[in-house]
């Protein structure tokens, strides 16, 4: 299976995070253009992937992970401005081919990334 995946967890509750925005731009010489917006469900994932294979084309692309407006909704107390509002995680695709998920493990204060399967 080609194409590119997420999902988002929510290290501060333990739980996948729903209702999460998430934006998917390819970065050109131009700048951004949106490709997908789209928003979490149940199990912290999107209904569809971001990009399916037949979309998937080599280059520079960036998530936009609105994960501060995800804790304010949970009641997590925030300072204003939050430290992490936004999370953009900037990634190349090289092997249209291959299978590409780009999971964000979140909390307030700190999230990682990684290449997944």
């Amino acid at each position: 299976m080609a194409g590119l995946t997420t999902h988002i967890l929510d290290t501060h509750g333990g739980v996948p995070a729903a209702g999460v925005a998430i934006s998917l731009r390819r970065i050109g010489p131009e700048g951004g253009e949106t490709l997908v917006e789209t928003v979490t469900n149940a199990d912290g994932r999107t209904d569809a992937p971001l990009l399916a294979p037949e979309a998937t084309r080599p280059g520079i692309y960036e998530i936009d992970f609105a994960i501060g407006p995800y804790f304010r909704e949970r009641g997590v107390p925030l300072s204003e401005p939050a430290f992490l509002d936004v999370v953009t995680v900037r990634f190349g695709l090289s092997d249209t081919s291959r299978h590409y998920h780009v999971p964000l493990l979140a909390s307030p204060y700190g999230y990682t990334t990684y290449r997944g399967s």
